[in-house]
């Protein structure tokens, strides 16, 4: 595993598209959020995607989520689009820790989306945008740790997990950690609650009307 220090704050840019080419190359990524340590794979590719349930021993049944440099990203990866509620949403809380379930465009491997459906998000955290806006699509951003142990809120708790399974760890210094984002799903013009997070529920009740 490569490790490089990154600036949390103005992240360099040469260290971010070293870490784009190794997604595009396939590769595994551990990156911070605003709220955890994450693991970064192309999510188009098959390969990668079986290569991140293999690495965090996670059940294939389960959803992965993504983040996105801006919400324009985050909308192409909805098959549909977002509807009005999903942009008031985004408008309320991002960039932050709320995810929006949308239905999946086919562009992204199947396996992220076993219901057909993917979470996804824009943090406030500049090396995830950053990473995103580097490779150019969307990221995945399952937690970085092995599948039943504690998420990772700082580049030493990574390595120290994952340190012979991912290709690179970008050390940006402790994550704020907390509560990972809260995941809400638009059903039938309701908005419903699919994981309490880091956003209250009353604020998202709230934000829709």
């Amino acid at each position: 595993m490569q490790r490089l220090t990154i600036d949390p704050l103005a992240p360099d840019r040469t260290i971010v598209e070293a870490a784009a080419a190794m997604l595009r190359g396939g590769g595994i990524v551990a990156y911070p959020t605003d709220t955890l340590y994450g693991l970064a794979v192309d999510p188009r590719s098959d390969a990668a995607v079986a290569r991140l349930f293999d690495v965090k021993g996670r059940d294939s049944a389960s959803a992965i989520p993504l983040i996105a440099a801006d919400v324009a990203m985050a909308e192409r990866t909805a098959a549909n689009g977002f509807g009005r509620l999903e942009h008031r949403l985004a408008a309320a809380f991002w960039p932050g820790p709320l995810t929006i379930v949308v239905a999946a465009t086919p562009k992204m491997s199947a396996a992220l989306a076993p219901a057909g459906t993917l979470g996804v998000r824009v943090p406030a955290h500049a090396v995830a945008r950053g990473l995103s806006a580097a490779f150019g699509d969307c990221i995945t951003a399952t937690s970085a740790n092995l599948s039943g142990r504690p998420a990772c809120a700082s580049a030493e708790e990574v390595a120290a997990a994952l340190h012979h399974r991912i290709d690179l760890l970008l050390d940006a210094g402790p994550a704020p950690g907390g509560a990972p984002s809260t995941i809400v799903e638009l059903v039938h013009g309701r908005p419903v609650l699919r994981r309490p997070g880091a956003v209250p529920w009353d604020r998202v009740l709230e934000s829709v009307g």
